[in-house]
């Protein structure tokens, strides 16, 4: 299944853990290398858990050595295992590391055995369509331009190491994959073969099922497509129009909306919550959901979605030096300038005092229009539609003691460049735009 997607000149990244699996998929992509024209590298990631962590390594330095293929060993930071679990964090910090790599595809060396379990478990916590479709084939790597290839998902792992010793191939053997307190060991080692007992195709058929679940999820997933596209932005999405489909359309749309911005996909209790709040709820109610660090919220009729941010002192105080971008990631974004003859904020003006970006402190006075009179910064604010729970973090320019720009809303008309003079233009991005 390669050859459709890898082009000559495309470079491959191999995930080699030293185990039977991915040993087996380096050998077979160093042969295949040199006929289809693709590059090869090799990545071994040292999740610092076993004892046996740096034999692994060497391990993996020697058979790329021997085959000829580069590799390169990083070592993963597990966080919090708390909410994932060993596995869970694992994974997370392995796939950090791939996002980071230069290439056109990661390559992984799972197979139907890991397909048929990763269904079973999906089905025991409860999953939808999209957890029990399992691994895909392809798929895109948040973070990174690279994308996840699996060319073994329809291999069996008996096939692959009747290949591997057939090729005379060594590998190591994790202990850990014994330890029955892992949740897929128990199900690789207890419940497939109770279930081969009376079901002898059961790895092969549980595979074909995450196969036709996930035929159906991109029916679902299309679906949601279209109804979002209907609903207005995807940042800014009409609530009127999610209240006229009925709630198991709606919640597949927000399900969708999640999975596209590389949100956690709320539990089935989360999704109804949600539903419940953004259709049924007043609208004079204050909407407030956080599911997985992020917020969702309801302002004049529509969903808003950003990260969960820090609480910001009111003395914040950051010093502008003239550089371009300026990340001010306690209010969540960047505020760009951008130099323009003749627009925008006078930059002789700027350079009287020195330039600050500080918040909003109540009873503050602008005046964008030299046609209208100044006004309170509370009601251009308002008037301007922005969410009441971002004024508190808006970002404001001043130079010396004096307010000079307001992103969004405008410039000061004391503070504006004449025509004939170097201005910049002040706009402020939040991070998930960014």
């Amino acid at each position: 299944m390669l050859r459709p997607l890898v082009r000559p000149g495309a470079h491959l990244v191999v995930g080699l853990s030293g185990g039977l699996d991915s040993v087996t998929l380096l050998a077979i992509l160093a042969q295949l290398a040199g006929p289809m024209g693709f590059s090869l590298h090799a990545l071994h990631v040292d999740h610092g858990i076993s004892p046996n962590a740096s034999q692994w390594a060497r391990f993996c330095e020697q058979l790329c050595a021997s085959l000829g293929v580069p590799v390169q060993v990083e070592h993963a930071r597990i966080g919090d295992r708390r909410a994932l679990g060993l596995e869970g964090a694992a994974r997370r910090a392995r796939y950090a590391i791939f996002a980071r790599e230069y290439g056109d595809f990661i390559i992984l060396a799972h197979h139907r055995d890991d397909q048929a379990e990763t269904l079973l478990l999906q089905l025991l916590r409860g999953a939808g369509p999209l957890g029990m479709a399992g691994m895909p084939v392809l798929r895109a790597l948040p973070g990174s331009r690279a994308r996840v290839v699996r060319p073994l998902l329809g291999v069996a792992r008996s096939e692959i190491e009747a290949w591997a010793r057939e090729h005379d191939l060594a590998w190591i053997e994790d202990e850990s994959n014994d330890d029955l307190g892992l949740q897929r060991n128990f199900v690789r080692h207890r419940i497939l073969p109770l279930l081969e007992q009376r079901f002898p195709a059961a790895r092969a058929t549980a595979a074909r099922a995450a196969a036709h679940l996930a035929e159906a999820q991109e029916l679902l997933s299309a679906l949601a497509q279209i109804d979002l596209d209907a609903l207005g932005r995807e940042r800014e999405i009409e609530l009127a129009g999610l209240r006229r489909l009925d709630p198991a359309r709606a919640k597949n749309a927000l399900r969708h909306l999640c999975q596209s911005r590389a949100i956690p996909l709320p539990s089935m209790a989360q999704a109804e919550e949600l539903h419940r709040q953004l259709v049924e709820a007043q609208d004079d109610r204050t909407v407030l959901v956080e599911i997985g660090g992020w917020q969702f919220r309801r302002f004049r009729g529509r969903l808003y979605i950003e990260p969960a941010l820090p609480v910001v002192c009111a003395g914040f105080r950051e010093d502008w030096t003239g550089e371009n971008a300026l990340p001010l990631l306690a209010l969540g974004g960047v505020l760009r300038f951008k130099p323009e003859e003749g627009r925008g904020v006078s930059v002789n003006k700027l350079n009287r005092a020195g330039v600050t970006v500080r918040l909003r402190r109540g009873g503050e006075r602008f005046q964008p229009d030299a046609r209208r009179p100044r006004r309170t910064l509370k009601n251009l604010l308002q008037e301007r539609g922005i969410p009441w729970w971002r004024r508190g973090r808006w970002p404001l320019l001043y130079c010396g003691e004096e307010l000079v720009s307001v992103p969004g809303i405008g410039d000061d008309c004391a503070w504006q460049a004449d025509r004939s003079e170097p201005g910049l233009i002040i706009s402020w991005e939040t991070l998930d735009q960014a």
